[in-house]
């Protein structure tokens, strides 16, 4: 069983890598001929207006990828469906996302509102599906300790939370070459061999089917940028991340393994917050914290190569608290 659950997680890796190179070659010029450009924010870094005109919405590229092997494994894995559906309902959000920023040539979209119930509609619809699956587990393993947290009726409501605020933390991470796109590769990375190594075949050749499709995505995606990933694929990948944590039990872990997106969406928080009461002072130079430390003198490359290896540190973690 454990060798034909490392089959499944490389073979879908490794074939959803090739398909991501092989799309993204044809796909970036038609997204450049379609005008379909990045609008920058007039109140971010000014190093970054440069980036106007780069082609978004590349999170196609990758989700694509994903769906080739994933819809194969769907056919076998029932588990694998409800996942698909976040992940592919939150990218039709930021589809709709995306599609206004270039209609209207700026850099706002759908607004919070909005944006915010259609969230949660497609949350519920999934929170629903997976209590109907005959074997789901509704207890939370709770972080540090052995101990399963049994929610009751709370146990959807806990989820519109988890998944909404995972979601917003990937949204804001994506504002760098790469970024969002290395750490959350670390994170599938990690989701998959945990699902391996608790014998969750089901939920494996998804994990690799995102690590290979992300891992292909970089090689467009990573500095200097060739291809922004936009809304399309921020939100897609948090619908990916919080549906794979809260099918495998472990979605209270998502603030340790997945603490970059906290930090992103904390740092927006709490300088929105202070600003307020401050009346205009700030904690950070530039909220979300990643454009503070371009704003401190570090270069994106460093930025996102330090962001991915705490990723990747907190991942090792999570993994070894889950085990022990």
């Amino acid at each position: 069983m454990e060798r034909s659950m490392y089959l499944d997680f490389t073979l879908s890796t490794v074939l959803s890598f090739v398909l991501a190179v092989l799309l993204a070659i044809p796909l970036i010029p038609e997204l450049h001929k379609l005008k379909f450009g990045q609008e920058v924010r007039e109140d971010g870094p000014e190093t970054h207006l440069k980036k106007k005109g780069t082609p978004t919405m590349g999170g196609i590229i990758f989700l694509l990828s994903l769906l080739v092997p994933s819809v194969f494994y769907a056919l076998r894995f029932p588990k694998i469906r409800p996942a698909l559906f976040l992940t592919l309902g939150f990218a039709a959000v930021g589809f709709l996302d995306d599609s206004i920023k270039v209609l209207k040539h700026h850099s706002e979209g759908l607004n919070p509102k909005q944006k915010f119930f259609l969230q949660l509609l497609i949350t519920l619809l999934f929170s629903l599906w997976i209590c109907l699956l005959p074997d789901h587990e509704s207890a939370l393993r709770i972080p540090f300790t052995r101990s399963m947290l049994k929610l009751g009726p709370f146990y959807i409501p806990a989820l519109l939370f988890i998944v909404t605020a995972t979601d917003n933390g990937a949204n804001f991470t994506d504002g760098l070459d790469g970024l969002c796109s290395s750490v959350t590769a670390v994170i599938s990375l990690f989701l998959g061999i945990y699902a391996i190594f608790i014998g969750e075949r089901e939920l494996v050749p998804l994990c690799g089917a995102m690590l290979g499709a992300l891992l292909g995505f970089l090689c467009f995606n990573a500095y200097p940028a060739r291809v922004f990933m936009g809304d399309t694929g921020s939100l897609a990948l948090g619908g990916f991340v919080s549906a794979l944590a809260i099918e495998l039990g472990i979605p209270l872990y998502i603030p340790l393994f997945a603490f970059i997106y906290l930090l992103e969406v904390l740092s927006v928080i709490i300088q929105v917050s202070y600003f307020k009461l401050s009346h205009g002072r700030r904690i950070f130079r530039m909220a979300p914290i990643h454009h503070h430390f371009e704003l401190l003198g570090w270069s994106e490359t460093r930025v996102v190569t330090v962001f991915t290896i705490i990723s990747l540190l907190l991942s090792l973690l999570s993994f070894t608290l889950l085990i022990l």
